[in-house]
């Protein structure tokens, strides 16, 4: 069941309706059932993996608990703590590279639907006991909803137990203003991914199936960027104001990422929550920069291939990955020659220009890494970046070919228009200044026609558009 199906659209309103009318002392239960459903629709068989997770991270992160109440008897409550956290760390870890990496081995194995997402989740509860941040959880439904609370479930945000399972712990009330900030974020969500995300790719996909050079490929690479981008902001849009309209407040996963400096800033308003996961659980735990500023390069390249392989089997993710480390490595390199430069040029480095040069640099840095995710395969992004040098032609700017790649001039034109206004969001949302409040400190009436437009241009330009189809979310695959 995809958040931009029509199921959804039918299966959220019931599920909120009954959330509010049933005692409070069932509503964990409703959800646990709705949330069991809601993965059920995918594949039954998912259901199996889904609660053995559950189960094992539950009886691990108890079983890390009690050992540590024993850790003054002797060293066989550390070495039992230990053993509870290594031995859910192979089980859960094993499933999920057996899963996911099984075409490294010649297998093509179906992958579940968000289990990297809840595996990321469970084990990171576990080590919040093992490390004392968080006692475990007694009581298995409410874990066990922690786990599969739907609108999580299968991108994230990736939470944490002292966020969402805190929540789930204490009684949520009816809030009218929870309400109307969810479906004004869902709202904002459909617009990124059924409007802008969908549209987008409709052009890139024309050009990267057919291995296009030239200017078809540098312009494909950037809308690239800006699709995943929609599709990903959207989902996290989605999830975060459907858990708002049932009393929850998740993690911000996005933080206007292509307006960042550098590229370890990118990765820090990128994909939040699952930066500051691989931060805290592996960067961290390998000696963070603590060590030395080799082993801080080292940890950083572990971490981004370990980030590129979360992402896929395949070299394209590893050489992904690999870059997004490199570029920061070589940023910490080269930043005291940066410096001197600068202040012998006597360049203002807060001056307007400086800083958007900054963020372009950073944008095509992390844009053309982007090529290599989105390829079909690291051969076929070498192909076509071989393409972009050998087969470069800027009449396609101007003798319309480029309209001949699903979308029309209109179509193509109207798709740059909302990335503008996309630019102008995350422009003010740099600023600390957030549409959404704007929004609240204006009349009924210009709320109400604000709202109306969007919803319109939803329903035309989105679910009515060109080629429109229920497409999966990009990170749905992962």
């Amino acid at each position: 069941m995809l958040f931009n199906s029509f199921e959804f659209l039918v299966f959220f309103p019931c599920v909120v309706l009954a959330y509010y009318i049933i005692p409070k002392r069932f509503r964990n239960i409703w959800l646990l059932f709705v949330s069991y459903y809601f993965y059920l629709s995918w594949d039954f068989r998912y259901i199996f993996l889904l609660f053995g997770i559950t189960m094992v991270t539950y009886l691990s992160a108890r079983g890390t608990e009690e050992a540590e109440k024993k850790t003054f008897q002797g060293k066989m409550g550390v070495y039992l703590k230990k053993a509870c956290v290594a031995v859910c760390l192979l089980i859960n870890f094993g499933i999920l590279c057996h899963l996911k990496y099984s075409l490294f081995t010649g297998k093509n194995i179906v992958l579940p639907v968000g289990i990297s997402f809840y595996t990321f989740q469970s084990f990171g509860y576990v080590m919040d006991v093992y490390r004392g941040k968080t006692v475990a959880e007694k009581n298995f439904l409410k874990y066990a909803l922690f786990v599969s609370f739907f609108p999580v479930q299968t991108s994230g945000p990736i939470e944490r137990s002292d966020n969402l399972l805190k929540q789930i712990q204490t009684e949520r009330k009816f809030d009218w203003e929870n309400v109307k900030t969810g479906l004004s974020l869902m709202l904002w969500g459909y617009f990124l991914k059924l409007v802008m995300a969908d549209r987008i790719a409709i052009f890139v996909n024309a050009v990267f199936e057919k291995e296009m050079g030239g200017v078809y490929a540098i312009l494909a690479t950037l809308l690239f960027g800006i699709q995943i981008y929609c599709d990903f902001a959207g989902y996290s849009s989605l999830a975060i104001g459907a858990a708002r309209v049932l009393g929850f407040r998740l993690l911000e996963n996005f933080d206007a990422p292509y307006l960042s400096k550098s590229v370890s800033e990118f990765w820090r308003k990128w994909h939040i929550s699952l930066t500051s996961w691989f931060r805290d659980y592996l960067y961290i735990p390998l000696g963070g920069n603590r060590k030395g500023r080799i082993r801080k390069y080292i940890n950083i390249m572990i971490v981004f291939l370990v980030s590129g392989l979360w992402h896929g089997a395949g070299w394209k993710y590893l050489i992904w990955g690999g870059l997004n480390g490199a570029y920061q490595v070589v940023g910490d390199v080269l930043r005291p020659i940066k410096q001197k430069i600068t202040d012998c040029l006597h360049l203002n480095r807060y001056s307007f220009f400086y800083q958007t040069l900054q963020k372009i640099i950073t944008f095509l840095l992390v844009d053309f890494a982007w090529l290599f995710f989105k390829a079909g395969s690291a051969g076929s992004a070498l192909r076509i970046i071989r393409k972009t040098f050998t087969e470069f032609d800027w009449k396609v700017m101007t003798d319309g070919s480029l309209y001949q790649l699903g979308l029309s001039c209109m179509e193509f034109r109207f798709m740059l228009l909302t990335i503008l206004a996309l630019l102008v969001v995350d422009i003010l949302h740099e600023q600390r200044i957030y549409v959404l409040d704007l929004l609240k400190e204006r009349n009924i009436c210009i709320r109400a026609f604000v709202y109306a437009v969007l919803l319109m241009i939803v329903v035309t330009f989105g679910v009515y558009g060109v080629n429109y189809d229920v497409g999966t979310f990009i990170y749905f695959a992962f």
